[in-house]
């Protein structure tokens, strides 16, 4: 009943004289003690799961991923336009390097002569013949001015000859011309003697006539020896006039040769570039008849196709069929926040659940965790991803306990990077401020040796 008046009748009776009073008390008695009992029990459990310790990590969403650049998913591109005419594989199947996955046909009107190759390359059968035409061509006018070039040596000896003998008959005739003159001054002083010897009666005039004649004998000698000394000079001026004119008149011959010949190596050089411009088209020609035909890159499986149907058009560099590697390396690429990446350096190891395999996971105690695979960092980005966090690779760790075979690339991975121990108070104490976990480095032989140093 409600205690609900104010007058009270507890001291009419005693509650010990009662069974059932008696028996009410000691069962709240009892069960007050070992309520205390318990929550002390608690209490000391409580404070000591405080003092544990508690492995500090970082959690990270990621998934897996082919490790060598090579190794990974690839579509396969159509190097040039086409049209599709046949398919030699279906999505799934295994193909090894080399294989053709595709054959296209040409669609540019540049290149639908189906005898493109025959026409080019007697396009440049035809320039090799006029090349071949110019350096003959410029081997005979070499010849012919070599012969020039020899016959002007020869043409200028033979003119050197005549003026030297013109320049030997000049002085010749000078000399006799000076002779003359000398006789004619003899002939003249004897003239002058007879004459006064005739004067005195002492020489006939038949003598003196006879004196007189040799005077005038000598003085034609005279004029016939300078007339002749006049005319050596003249041929020794026309053999140098002429000795000039053999030089001029072969200069001119051979630099017309010459020019010749430069005109010829210029049709040379023009036809060799021609043919360095159709041999490059040429190979360009040989080397597309082969992209006609769309190869493997490696040993894989054609996983999807982008193109379908027959007598589908694609554009260069279109995307065709995606193929997955047969050989890959596993790795981890996972996400971490910007305020975590300090936390993580190669080598730091990094526990994993994949998708698809149970694990029972204790994040601060990995000891006891199950189903969990190890890994170890190997790469971390220096640049943000497009998703506003860092990317870090983590690879197979070498232990016991490899990775499933049956993982593909592609699923996901929770990863739970293994930091600092702590006590589990101070964890709770730094999860409740926000605080980053504890930043540390691996190597903990120096951190040993500084320990030991401030010892």
């Amino acid at each position: 009943m409600l205690n609900l008046s104010d007058q009270s009748i507890n001291h009419l009776f005693r509650k010990e004289n009662f069974t059932s009073f008696q028996k009410l008390k000691d069962s709240y008695s009892y069960s007050h003690d070992r309520l205390v009992k318990f929550v002390f029990l608690l209490a000391i459990i409580f404070v000591i799961i405080l003092f544990l310790p508690w492995t500090q990590n970082v959690r990270a969403p990621g998934e897996l991923i082919a490790l060598n650049p090579e190794q990974r998913p690839q579509t396969i591109q159509s190097v040039i336009a086409g049209r599709i005419e046949k398919w030699y594989v279906v999505e799934g199947q295994f193909v090894n390097k080399g294989d053709t996955i595709l054959r296209i046909s040409e669609v540019k009107e540049d290149y639908l002569d189906p005898n493109l190759l025959g026409n080019t390359q007697l396009q440049l059968d035809a320039k090799e013949f006029s090349r071949l035409s110019y350096d003959e061509k410029v081997k005979a006018l070499e010849g012919q001015i070599n012969a020039l070039a020899t016959a002007l040596k020869l043409k200028i000896s033979q003119a050197q000859n005549k003026v030297q003998q013109n320049i030997l008959k000049v002085t010749s005739d000078s000399i006799d011309l000076q002779a003359a003159r000398v006789n004619f001054d003899v002939a003249k002083e004897q003239f002058e003697r007879f004459k006064s010897l005739y004067e005195e009666g002492l020489r006939s005039l038949t003598d003196l006539e006879n004196r007189n004649l040799k005077l005038q004998e000598s003085q034609a000698k005279v004029i016939s020896q300078e007339n002749k000394w006049l005319t050596s000079k003249n041929e020794l001026i026309n053999s140098k006039i002429e000795l000039n004119s053999i030089q001029a008149d072969y200069k001119d011959k051979i630099a017309k040769a010459n020019s010749d010949k430069y005109t010829a190596l210029s049709g040379k050089f023009d036809t060799e570039a021609t043919i360095n411009k159709l041999q490059n088209q040429y190979n360009n020609y040989e080397i597309r008849n082969t992209f006609y035909h769309i190869l493997a890159p490696q040993d894989g499986y054609v996983t999807q196709a982008q193109q379908v149907g027959i007598g589908e058009t694609i554009k260069e560099g279109a995307q065709i069929v995606s193929i997955m590697p047969a050989v890959y390396d596993l790795a981890v690429q996972m996400y971490v926040r910007p305020i975590d990446l300090p936390l993580f350096e190669k080598g730091q190891k990094v526990m994993m659940q994949f998708d698809g395999w149970p694990a029972i996971i204790f994040s601060g105690w990995p000891g006891i965790s199950f189903g969990t695979y190890e890994g170890e960092v190997l790469a971390i980005d220096n640049f943000i991803s497009p998703n506003q966090l860092y990317r870090v690779l983590v690879k197979p760790k070498g232990s016991a306990h490899p990775w499933p075979e049956q993982l593909r690339v592609g699923a996901g991975v929770r990863t739970l990077t293994l930091l600092k121990n702590v006590s589990v108070w101070y964890e709770i104490w730094r999860q409740i401020n926000g605080f980053p976990p504890d930043y540390y480095k691996l190597n903990t032989k120096t951190d040993e040796a500084e320990k030991d140093n401030k010892k």
